[in-house]
């Protein structure tokens, strides 16, 4: 896809966050929107998958670690094809296969369940050593939140990549610089967050998360990289593309009411409208 392309998908994927969001009556959707782009350029460009054969033995594997923003995950599947787009609509209800957090057993092209902030990079680590050893050569992502690698365990997990060396191992850290309780600097800061990453063996390189030349580069950046894991830092915006949730911490949780829900997608509907007239 070119940049229109994947830039009119997005739309789509965040019309697809906001419906699913509005008919649950609950969920993520500030999370699950900052990472839109993100999810657009893994699914439709990066990722080597097929929606006709989601288990295929040689496909790469993406886990998604902040769980919650599991509407955006799910829109993006749907709009790759592993499952109808009207079923998003069906988002947390009772007997819905679509949870509100993702679930391997029921959900097509879902390679990790997570939820529990931290775990999702581990069972990601773990799969990109499994393909080390059985000189497969797949490649492992796994989408962070900036407010998640507060969190031990990804510090721990992110140690036993880099003395692994594992570079088929990416992990994306969606840096909208927001979490539930307010901006992660006040919370419990993880800047530098880059420095970090270096510490422990990383090769990092920092982005504008909504840029689709930027994550071109450096997802071919990554590829091109070896002796070491790769960490994306994806500077982006937490609600990006629904106006009245840009920058908001209050929409980390927070559903759409009828109102809002209609404000929201007549803003992306005119977002597409003006996408399709380049």
């Amino acid at each position: 896809m070119n940049n229109l392309e994947l830039q009119k998908t997005a739309v789509e994927v965040r019309k697809g966050i906001v419906t699913a969001v509005h008919s649950a009556k609950s969920g993520h959707p500030g999370g699950s929107l900052s990472a839109a782009d993100i999810y657009t350029y893994l699914f439709f460009e990066e990722l080597n998958i097929d929606p006709k054969n989601p288990d295929k033995a040689d496909r790469d594997r993406f886990v998604l670690s902040k769980g919650h923003t599991a509407p955006g995950y799910y829109s993006v599947l749907a709009q790759r094809g592993f499952f109808p787009v009207e079923d998003l609509t069906t988002l947390r209800h009772v007997g819905s296969y679509l949870q509100g957090h993702p679930d391997k057993k029921h959900i097509p092209g879902v390679d990790m369940s997570s939820g529990s902030l931290g775990q999702g990079i581990s069972a990601a680590v773990g799969m990109a050593l499994s393909a080390k050893l059985s000189n497969d050569d797949y490649r492992v992502y796994t989408l962070l939140g900036d407010g998640e690698i507060q969190e031990g365990q990804v510090w721990e997990a992110a140690m036993f990549a880099g003395h692994r060396k594992l570079d088929n191992f990416v992990a994306i850290v969606d840096n909208n610089g927001l979490q539930i309780d307010g901006p992660v600097d006040e919370v419990c800061s993880p800047y530098p967050i880059d420095k970090k990453f270096e510490a422990f063996g990383f090769h990092v390189i920092t982005v504008d998360g909504h840029d689709y030349d930027a994550l071109r580069n450096a997802f071919n950046e990554a590829k091109q990289t070896k002796g070491q894991p790769t960490a994306i830092i994806a500077k982006t915006l937490k609600g990006k593309g629904v106006s009245f949730m840009e920058g908001q911490a209050s929409w980390h949780g927070t559903a759409p009411n009828d109102e809002q829900y209609a404000e929201a997608m007549e803003e992306l509907k005119k977002a597409g409208e003006s996408l399709c007239q380049k």
